[in-house]
């Protein structure tokens, strides 16, 4: 219906309306109607001067409560008698009255103004938008606010359903994380975190060849691509080494979640017990591959539908059961990465050292070669030059070339990958053995050494310096070479076969009393811990050492603790 400003049958109202009152009432209706709105405005007595038809849409209340000149009581009333009892958002203890219910609702027209939202129903909230002008006259605007009150009551449930989704993520005692049909990580759980030891907000919005390294990334992102594109369950089975040191057999799955245009790649990670048992899913499998020692396997179980086939990506690099007996040599001029290097290597059963520069390797290269002894790879710290991988290539050795970081942090997982891919087995190569000249008159420095390697670097700088050495192999050997020969200086490792350094330093003491020589002793230490120091001191040494040596360390040794005898040999 359509009420205007017309002449309303009560003394409150003038007996004559402007004769502009029936194009006022159309240009109201016309708004009305533009803005899905009802409007209401009465005058300071609380008179109807407009109702717009909208007001019919929400309360069905007789037309005569709409017509100008009609209480604003009357028209509240009406909407009482309709039945409709508003739910408010903010209930109050105890139901109203009608005249209760009419005071506060007349109350509420009074105000300046005034905003409440009632609920009309399961589905339905209506806002009403009270204002009280200066010259007494009021306005009442009422809208139909249900799709914004869904909207936000999705919004929250979805919120809250996220948040659910999330503590149950971060609870799961196995890695996850989810990326995008970008390869975009968008979640990732506490445990994926804990794992490659970095947050949430690192991990987040990149992708994989912003956290790892090109070659490590191609192949993480082959296999992704495989299962997004066609929907095949990637499983896979492989050793794995973390940056910690533990290792594990764990089983990687990559599934497809979503709808075409918005898939989406969710991984897990879990520990596999080695019970020689088999995955189920590879009974299922369109494709599988297996490396030659079964540490590693990888298998796609096509889902009902899925059309397209693909060779399964690249395997991942995995960690042969034993690196005993493989000879690894480090160059860089980083002493943490060297250390960090040195200590990981000799964790893993790998015999290995390390040279500062491409000088030392280039002369411990000659000497290994000279000897017969073949290194099966070299880590070369990309500060280092291209003369020290061109020597590499030189002498026909696998190089590795990575940075400070890598060599410190990710070296295992780096070698891994590359004996993996060669498929290297253990060493072929026979027991190092270091031959130096057989004439034992006049003996200088007697070495004691069990590290393949690191009879190398001493035998590399000892010639080079023009020194007549003698390497031994066990704390036996020492003192019976030191009995024979009286060198004039021993370098003594401590760590070694038979008896320890210690032991065998003590016996040497124990032959020398009685007697005016006292041969000086050096401790040959791999980390400058006091305890190892205080236990030199206290089995006779008379200093020590940290390796890896160089020729001026030795040199600054021996003419520390020779005052001024020559030691320097003629000819060999």
């Amino acid at each position: 219906m359509s009420a205007g400003f017309e002449k309303a049958d009560t003394s409150s109202v003038s007996d004559a309306l402007p004769p502009e009152a029936d194009l006022q009432t159309a240009l109201f209706d016309a708004v009305c109607d533009s803005l899905s709105a009802a409007f209401v405005i009465y005058d300071r007595n609380d008179l109807l001067i407009f109702a717009s038809r909208q007001v019919m849409e929400f309360f069905p209340v007789p037309e005569a409560a709409l017509l100008p000149g009609a209480r604003l009581r009357d028209f509240l009333g009406a909407i009482y008698d309709t039945g409709i009892r508003e739910q408010t958002l903010v209930r109050q203890p105890g139901s109203l009255s009608r005249e209760d219910w009419l005071s506060q609702r007349i109350a509420s027209h009074w105000r300046e103004r005034f905003e409440s939202v009632e609920r009309h129903g399961p589905d339905r909230w209506v806002r009403f938008l009270k204002r009280r002008l200066p010259n007494g006259y009021g306005v009442t605007v009422i809208s139909d606010i249900s799709e914004a009150r869904k909207r936000e009551e999705q919004w929250r449930y979805d919120l809250e359903r996220v948040q659910l989704t999330e503590d149950i993520l971060d609870h799961l005692p196995f890695p996850l994380f989810v990326k995008d049909r970008n390869l975009v990580y968008v979640a990732v759980n506490k445990a994926f975190c804990e794992k490659y030891q970095t947050t949430a907000d690192e991990v987040l919005g990149r992708k994989s060849g912003d956290l790892f390294s090109p070659d490590i990334a191609k192949r993480f992102e082959e296999s992704d691509r495989h299962v997004l594109e066609t929907g095949e369950m990637s499983v896979s089975r492989q050793r794995q080494i973390a940056r910690d040191g533990t290792e594990r057999d764990i089983v990687s799955r990559k599934h497809r979640i979503g709808k075409p245009g918005r898939y989406f790649l969710v991984s897990t990670m879990q520990d596999l017990p080695r019970d020689g048992g088999e995955l189920d899913e590879f009974s299922q499998a369109s494709e599988i591959t297996t490396s030659s020692n079964r540490t590693y396997r990888r298998a796609y179980v096509p889902v009902p539908n899925a059309s397209q086939r693909r060779e399964p990506a690249a395997m991942e690099a995995i960690v042969p059961e034993n690196f005993s007996g493989r000879k690894i040599l480090v160059v860089t001029s980083d002493l943490a990465a060297e250390t960090a290097a040195l200590r990981t290597l000799a964790k893993y059963g790998f015999e290995s050292c390390s040279v500062r520069g491409e000088d030392e390797e280039e002369r411990f290269l000659e000497i290994a070669s000279s000897s017969g002894i073949s290194l099966d790879l070299l880590i070369i710290d990309n500060q280092m030059g291209m003369r020290c991988l061109e020597l590499a290539e030189q002498y026909g050795i696998p190089a590795l070339v990575m940075d400070g970081f890598q060599i410190a942090n990710e070296l295992t997982f780096q070698i891994a990958r590359h004996f993996n891919r060669s498929g290297c087995g253990g060493s072929t190569g026979g027991d190092w053995e270091i031959t130096t000249t057989e004439e034992t008159a006049g003996l200088q420095v007697l070495v004691a050494e069990d590290n393949d390697i690191n009879q190398i670097v001493f035998t590399q700088i000892l010639e080079g310096l023009g020194y007549r050495h003698r390497i031994a192999t066990t704390g036996e050997e020492v003192v019976r070479l030191w009995a024979e020969n009286r060198p004039q200086i021993v370098l003594m490792d401590i760590s070694l076969p038979v008896f320890n350094g210690f032991e065998a330093t003590r016996l040497i003491r124990q032959m020398e009393e009685g007697q005016d020589i006292r041969t000086p002793i050096i401790g040959v230490l791999t980390q400058a811990f006091e305890r190892d120091r205080a236990e030199c001191a206290k089995a006779g040494m008379d200093d020590v050492v940290m390796k890896p040596v160089s020729p001026d360390m030795l040199e600054t040794i021996f003419q520390k603790h020779l005052m001024g005898e020559p030691m320097k040999a003629q000819s060999l």
